[in-house]
């Protein structure tokens, strides 16, 4: 069922596994999202950058003039980036600077109904349903927070039949003037079954 916190829509999702006590295998259906990707400097100002871009999108600076309800989590991640060579097409080495960033729209918008946003740096993307390895954590959600959670999930995923199939991302469920310990953070990890099951 979708959940509400802090009065917002979330995804839903169903708990797969269990692996700690703060961290398990979640299945997420697929769902809309409106993303950005941006370049900064580093990684605190390209959140806020990619925050900005997104809540414009959802205050009306879309075609139809709609405002769209906030929902939580907000997802992070530092992005590959994408560099065409003459063949095939590669993937060049991580640039840390590059940010992109999802806000998951409400479950009534579908691709028939969505706001078109009037922003090129912002568009509306289809999340394909996935299995993502979840580790969760209380206070700031900063760069090196999230590297030391994601290498503590690395870890705990050593002796376990789930795979890695990509880079970790970020959710964040609260606004920013929460109190560090009341702070919901997760660092989650796309996965797979090593048997080939799902």
């Amino acid at each position: 069922m979708v959940g509400i916190r802090s009065g917002y829509e979330q995804p839903s999702y169903e708990v797969v596994e269990k692996i700690s006590d703060q961290s398990e295998i979640r299945y997420y259906e697929s769902r809309l999202a409106a993303e950005t990707i941006v370049e900064s400097g580093d990684y605190g100002s390209g959140k806020n950058a990619a925050f900005r871009l997104l809540f414009d999108y959802i205050s009306g600076n879309n075609l139809m003039q709609n405002k769209i309800d906030m929902t939580a989590p907000v997802e992070s991640i530092r992005v590959f980036e994408k560099v065409e060579m003459t063949a095939p097409v590669e993937t060049a080495v991580n640039n840390a600077n590059t940010l992109r960033m999802r806000f998951f729209l409400p479950i009534k918008y579908n691709s028939d109904n969505v706001p078109e946003p009037i922003d090129s740096k912002v568009r509306v993307v289809r999340v394909p349903e996935q299995f993502f390895a979840v580790l969760r954590f209380s206070g700031f959600a900063s760069e090196e927070a999230v590297d030391d959670k994601n290498s503590e999930l690395l870890k705990l995923l050593e002796n376990n039949a789930w795979e890695v199939s990509g880079p970790s991302s970020v959710f964040g469920y609260d606004p920013p003037w929460t109190l560090p310990f009341f702070r919901r953070n997760e660092v989650l990890l796309p996965v797979f079954l090593s048997s080939g099951e799902n």
